[in-house]
């Protein structure tokens, strides 16, 4: 039974690394496609940047869950922040005051969040013994 546990272990193991790559492989071209577009138009916006600057985030979670076999949860909640801030920046004209405030009020469960999920990394670390 071990034998057969170990084989679906590794089988589930390349899964991971097969999709991980695969969600690599899928934001360098979304940004190689960011890149041509704003060459083409021959102007860099904020949205722009921030955008690229999602992707980089998106390459540094697929890294460093590659490198550690671990996924630190703050990095999407660092993903979904600058997420709600460039949908802030894009629709800034169109946006009704109460739905920036509820953006604004997302953001700041986010970084309360981050904050309260580092505030209990520090105060109650890990065991070395605990996965």
């Amino acid at each position: 039974m071990s034998g057969l546990r170990d084989s679906g272990y590794k089988a589930l193991v390349i899964i991971e690394d097969i999709g991980l790559f695969i969600i690599a492989i899928s934001t360098v071209i979304a940004m190689v496609f960011e890149i041509v577009s704003m060459f083409k138009a021959l102007n860099v916006t904020l949205a722009d940047l921030l955008l690229l600057f999602l992707y980089l985030e998106v390459l540094a979670m697929v890294g460093i869950y590659l490198k550690s076999g671990k996924l630190p949860v703050r990095m999407p909640l660092y993903i979904a922040i600058v997420a709600v801030a460039r949908y802030m920046i894009l629709d800034m004209k169109n946006l009704e005051t109460l739905r920036v405030l509820g953006l604004a009020g997302v953001v700041f469960v986010l970084a309360i969040s981050i904050l309260a999920i580092r505030f209990g990394h520090t105060k109650f670390p890990y065991n070395k013994d605990d996965n």
